[in-house]
């Protein structure tokens, strides 16, 4: 039997977003180690951000990396005194910025078209690969081969 891949959302502003493809790392929940470990290598990984810059309040609701898990550890790293998260590697595309607005409709993970943003509460989802695929073609212009 062949695994099966899973694809993700992970929550974080554009500017956290920023440093993780930097550095080829995920982060997710403010470095907790459970949802990196859910995650399996060859999983799809795609960034949503609700702002632009963690310590503003504007919204940017928009969909902000795309990348494939290629590290089959979950590592801690000292980012500062006191502050050790968990992370995973990653292999980041180059791809564009897409508002999630117009895509609301088409998104069959937000069942509540009107509460859209209570899906993304917990930090991180599971999303199904047509989700994936959709929000994919809009980010690069094509469908990575999953």
């Amino acid at each position: 039997m062949v695994d099966e891949k899973s694809y993700w959302i992970g929550v974080a502003s554009k500017d956290h977003v920023q440093i993780g493809i930097a550095n080829g790392i995920c982060q997710l929940c403010h470095g907790k180690a459970q949802p990196l470990r859910r995650m399996a290598v060859g999983d799809w990984l795609i960034y949503y951000s609700p702002k632009k810059r963690f310590e503003e309040a504007a919204p940017y609701q928009k969909f902000t990396a795309i990348g494939e898990v290629v590290g089959a550890e979950v590592y801690q790293y000292e980012m500062f005194p006191g502050f050790v998260p968990f992370r995973r590697d990653i292999r980041f595309l180059d791809a564009e910025d897409v508002p999630i607005r117009p895509l609301l409709g088409h998104l069959s993970f937000i069942k509540d078209k009107s509460r859209w943003g209570s899906a993304f509460r917990f930090g991180y989802l599971k999303i199904p690969k047509m989700d994936f695929e959709l929000i994919a073609e809009h980010m690069l212009g094509f469908v990575p081969d999953t």
